[in-house]
């Protein structure tokens, strides 16, 4: 890799952030949360954990106390993985949709019936138990602290919370707008926002280690509100729910190694898309030219193409994620990519065999890479009355086609997007990064990767330079920022652009913190992306 240049080359009020204890999201209380774990003696999985509460408070138009989380984790020795997406309740199947719905292409988007078992809270006791250092409890307590006193609505966040306040399928769910809209309408910016209930429960899942949630009062909260307003998850659905241990895939690249969850997420789109990019020599192309950015594009293309053909829940794949990412497949699907023409792909066939981000490392070398979602925004809509508990709606990632491997059944997890990523070098870790906002995720990793990577730019740089985003076809949403040049060029090889002035929606955001050398010695870099307000903070 080059050398990174520290001077950015971008419009950009943020600058790399130096330390030897790190905690970078999208909201600064939140960040605060996490670095006074580490000040009472906690490592970076306290703090993490302590973050992802308070984010539940301080971001709720993207995630809840009923969110799904994924997790990768450097513990100073091994890299580990944590899938904590929960699955369907035991009463969901194509038929039970079809009967009650008619002629449907999936679940529907909003509602009981786009609830799975959430899996957050299982999350941050798992990884409590297995490395954390501090008692769980207090890691719940600054985020009762901000839900009791409140805190002043953010510009983004309350634009995202205003938009939501005008979907009638989300302000019509039982619960919503008693608990997110007690004034009949969103909060303005800078208003005071508490959320009564949240603190009671966030109390009582510190007590229990979340168990609570799963087997006890909360649980019971929650099946009966299911059963009382048309929905199938019962105590039981949520009393089996445990989180599962899993190895993170890897795919080299240019001396670096990318590892990602494996399927049910959308990870491995990114892996693929860097193994076709291989073939080519971007680092000797311009950083912002059409060449690069041209690549880049039609490799993401071919990526989603098998990404969503194939990927879901393990248990019913077709094909495995060895194979997706087989070197001599991906030479081949290469070769498709046209330098002189945009393109639309279809899958191959590989060889038989509304989302918040947080990282944290600190100085004795743990690093952590964590993400958690109710996915479209406030997810399902529906809201726990008393308990401050909003439910994600990924039960909408399933499809009713009976010949998908994402077809609904009892249990089965859905096609997720929201994926964290971890780098290392020769079996060393050296960044914990993500990036928020749909499908925009796993465009957001190869992206930034291939800036650091390929050409040299610092983490800051890599979070502040233009993107693109593939959507459907040959349209390719780009940031206003990226070069003139390049972006006629990209249209005369037939992209169908559309330029966007207000980027955070488009492009979501990320959040970096790369070693550098012995955390004890030198520490790390963190960088966040100011499109969706990000913080760093270091101690």
């Amino acid at each position: 890799m080059k050398p990174f240049d520290w001077v950015t080359g971008y419009p950009s009020l943020r600058m790399p952030m130096f330390g030897r204890n790190c905690v970078a999201t999208s909201h600064a209380l939140a960040a605060q949360a996490g670095i006074q774990m580490l000040q009472a003696g906690g490592n970076a999985v306290d703090a993490a954990i302590a973050t992802a509460a308070a984010k539940t408070v301080t971001e709720p138009c993207s995630n809840g106390l009923g969110s799904d989380a994924f997790c990768i984790l450097w513990d100073g020795k091994a890299l580990h993985g944590l899938n904590a997406s929960g699955g369907a309740p035991a009463a969901w199947s194509r038929d039970y949709f079809l009967q009650k719905y008619g002629a449907a292409e999936r679940p529907p988007m909003r509602g009981w019936d786009s609830v799975t078992v959430p899996g957050a809270v299982a999350a941050w006791a798992a990884l409590s138990e297995r490395f954390g250092r501090l008692p769980f409890a207090d890691l719940m307590q600054p985020a009762i602290r901000i839900a009791e006193r409140g805190y002043l609505a953010p510009v983004v966040v309350q634009q995202k919370w205003a938009a939501a306040a005008r979907i009638e399928a989300i302000t019509r769910q039982p619960g919503f707008s008693e608990f997110f809209l007690p004034r009949g309408r969103a909060p303005d910016v800078g208003e005071l926002v508490t959320f009564p209930g949240a603190e009671k429960t966030l109390r009582l899942i510190g007590e229990t280690k979340g168990e609570a949630f799963y087997r006890g009062e909360i649980a019971e909260a929650i099946a009966a509100h299911a059963r009382a307003n048309g929905g199938a998850m019962t105590a039981a659905d949520l009393a089996a729910f445990r989180p599962e241990w899993v190895t993170p895939t890897a795919k080299d690249y240019h001396g670096y190694t990318l590892h990602e969850i494996p399927p049910n997420g959308q990870g491995i789109a990114a892996q693929i898309a860097l193994g076709l990019l291989e073939q080519f020599d971007l680092g000797g192309l311009p950083v912002d030219g059409p060449e690069s950015q041209h690549l880049q594009i039609e490799a993401m293309k071919l990526a989603f193409s098998d990404t969503y053909r194939y990927v879901a829940d393990p248990r019913g794949m077709e094909v495995t994620p060895e194979a997706m990412l087989d070197p001599a497949y991906l030479a081949e699907r290469a070769k498709l990519i046209d330098r002189n023409r945009a393109q639309v792909f279809g899958p191959g066939k590989p060889p038989a065999g509304g989302t918040i981000y947080l990282t944290a490392a600190d100085e004795s070398g743990m690093m952590v890479s964590f993400i958690q979602s109710n996915f479209m925004g406030f997810g399902s809509g529906v809201v726990l009355p008393g308990w401050g508990i909003s439910l994600q709606n990924r039960g909408y990632g399933f499809v009713l086609d009976a010949e998908s491997p994402n077809v609904v059944a009892p249990g089965k997890r859905p096609f997720h997007t929201i994926i964290p990523g971890f780098l290392t070098k020769d079996g060393a870790p050296v960044m914990s990064f993500g990036v928020m906002g749909g499908n925009m995720q796993p465009q957001g990793h190869v992206q930034t990767l291939v800036r650091m990577i390929d050409h040299g730019q610092n983490p800051q740089a890599a979070c502040d330079a233009p993107r693109w985003r593939v959507n459907e076809g040959l349209d390719i949403n780009v940031e206003a920022a990226m070069p003139g040049a390049t972006l006629e060029r990209l249209k005369a090889l037939g992209h169908q652009l559309e330029v966007i002035e207000d980027s955070y929606q488009d492009f979501g955001a990320g959040q970096f913190i790369w070693r550098m050398g012995d955390p004890a010695v030198e520490g790390y870099v963190a960088a966040s992306d100011p499109r969706r307000d990000g913080q760093a903070v270091v101690w």
